[in-house]
């Protein structure tokens, strides 16, 4: 028994100096050399980042060697003018999930890593890079590292999927539960049309809840922080935000006008009621009279004043052919387009029921869901 104790003492003592030094000689096998040079893009080379999808940077360099010469694996990475890369603020693999000598950067990639360089929104700035080299683990930092000056999009590299207006000014107030949600339009791009009051602080906010990133315009650029704005008119107002570009529009919208297409006349105004509401009630439609029959058509008008405070007017209308709506008419039927200011173009029919009734009317352009409008009779809600 005393024998079998010794023998299987000794058997594992063998056994784990084996392990040891396979261990040894597997991190023997990760030494790999120093990057000795960098290719692309030269030193102290100035971009100026554009917003296209396809704008890209190439950076390469010399390839390094391992010691079991096998594969090197690379990282580019980037620090703040000064610094040492002991902490870089972006590493990133090359290309090929880091088996290449070379990698190939988006602008909009290199405009956030800008960014967390310090650099401001539309700003120019320098920061360093340079690659370390590795088999997986004990990278090693490249001989050399060169200055890379950048021009920062106005624009956003990490654009929000939602926009909310919130604040003591707008129709949420402060509670930011309430804030308005915008329309997202295009990629990057939002819209709403929302009250804001004169001297009243409100801003952006990417989130309804918890602490969300925050944004303000400022001499038309939009921007990230917690700055706030105060309109200085209260009135409805469409802001058009873009981040992909950096830059806000406001619109005041100063009136909303039901349009007669037969008698070529307004027959009464909108008033906003909240939340991208218009609402008119009780109020009287009668039909055209003509040879052929009973004329309904209408659009609507919308009266803007831009930031250079000329008075625009903005038509609402529909593609859809001539025909009254029903009962079994799709919602889509009142959905609002953009038209033209012909009296007969992109026209509306009411339906029959609405001749010689009076009739509550309203305008939704809000984010939620197509813009639309609804016309009912009084008596029928």
């Amino acid at each position: 028994m005393k024998s079998l104790l010794i023998k299987i003492t000794i058997f594992a003592s063998l056994l784990f100096a084996f392990v040891a030094c396979n261990k040894d000689e597997n991190l023997k096998d990760t030494k790999v050399t120093a990057v000795n040079a960098l290719y692309e893009p030269s030193n102290a080379k100035s971009v100026v980042l554009q917003s296209s999808a396809s704008a890209s940077l190439y950076f390469e360099w010399e390839p390094a060697k391992a010691e079991d010469s096998g594969m090197v694996l690379y990282e580019v990475a980037f620090d703040k003018e000064g610094g040492d890369f002991s902490a870089p603020i972006y590493r990133m693999a090359s290309d090929n999930n880091g088996g290449y000598n070379h990698a190939t950067l988006s602008h909009k990639q290199l405009n956030k890593i800008a960014g967390m360089a310090g650099i401001g929104s539309s700003e120019t700035g320098k920061l360093i890079w340079t690659v370390f080299s590795s088999k997986g683990i004990n990278d090693v930092k490249a001989v050399e590292s060169r200055t890379l000056e950048l021009t920062r999009l106005a624009g956003f590299a990490d654009v929000p999927v939602d926009v909310f207006v919130t604040g003591e000014g707008s129709e949420g107030g402060t509670d930011l539960s309430k804030a308005s949600i915008m329309k997202a339009t295009a990629n990057g791009e939002f819209e709403v049309y929302t009250k804001l009051t004169a001297g009243k602080a409100y801003f952006l906010t990417d989130a309804k809840v918890g602490t969300p990133r925050k944004f303000y315009i400022e001499n038309g650029l939009l921007k990230e922080g917690t700055t706030t704005m105060t309109a200085t008119k209260t009135g409805v107002y469409r802001i058009n935000l873009d981040f992909n570009v950096g830059s806000a529009v406001y619109t005041e919208i100063t009136d909303m006008q039901l349009f007669f297409c037969p008698t070529n006349s307004f027959l009464f105004s909108l008033p906003y009621l909240a939340k991208g509401e218009w609402k008119a009630t009780s109020q009287p439609i009668t039909f055209k009279q003509e040879g052929w029959g009973r004329d309904e058509r209408y659009k609507i008008k919308m009266t803007t004043v831009n930031s250079a405070g000329e008075t625009i007017e903005e038509w609402w209308g529909t593609p859809n052919t001539d025909s009254r709506p029903n009962s079994s008419s799709p919602a889509s039927y009142y959905y609002l387009y953009p038209v033209n200011n012909s009296q007969w173009d992109g026209k509306f029919k009411f339906a029959g029921e609405m001749d010689m009734a009076l009739v509550d009317m309203s305008v939704l352009l809000q984010a939620e869901n197509s813009y639309t409008h609804s016309i009912t009779k009084v008596g029928d809600q």
